[in-house]
């Protein structure tokens, strides 16, 4: 088994972009109504337009709070890579890069264009505490 949240977003290509340019994820056949994002080959993410018909229980767009109680959380080999795109992109960031003792990893918050909050992590244990 191997998890692919779903988020609704406002405006489906900007959110595309930002998380291609972002986090350095690629599109799998990118549609008008749904998108595919894969690391590697393996999809790691979905998004929606809110218009979206499919999915009922997707959420509300008039609802201003996105994901509370959620993060979405990515691992990556290459945290210095990760967060040099950050910069390059100017990502909103909300907290790091900084050290997670807890686990020895190096992490960076930062808020999606939809208001999500999106952690890029390196190994766990990279890093010694």
């Amino acid at each position: 088994m191997s998890p692919e949240p779903l988020i609704a977003v406002r405006d489906l290509e900007s959110s595309r972009h930002w998380y291609q340019t972002v986090l350095g994820l690629r599109s799998s056949a990118a549609g008008v109504h749904d998108e595919k994002l894969l690391s590697g080959e393996r999809v790691v993410m979905r998004m929606r337009p809110w218009d979206t018909r499919h999915h009922p229980h997707l959420g509300r767009p008039d609802v201003r709070a996105r994901g509370n109680g959620m993060l979405l959380w990515f691992r990556t080999d290459d945290f210095d890579a990760a967060v040099l795109r950050v910069r390059q992109q100017a990502a909103q960031v909300l907290e790091g890069p900084e050290l997670n003792p807890n686990v020895g990893q190096r992490e960076i918050w930062l808020r999606d264009p939809d208001g999500y909050v999106v952690v890029l992590a390196g190994p766990e244990g990279e890093v010694a505490a």
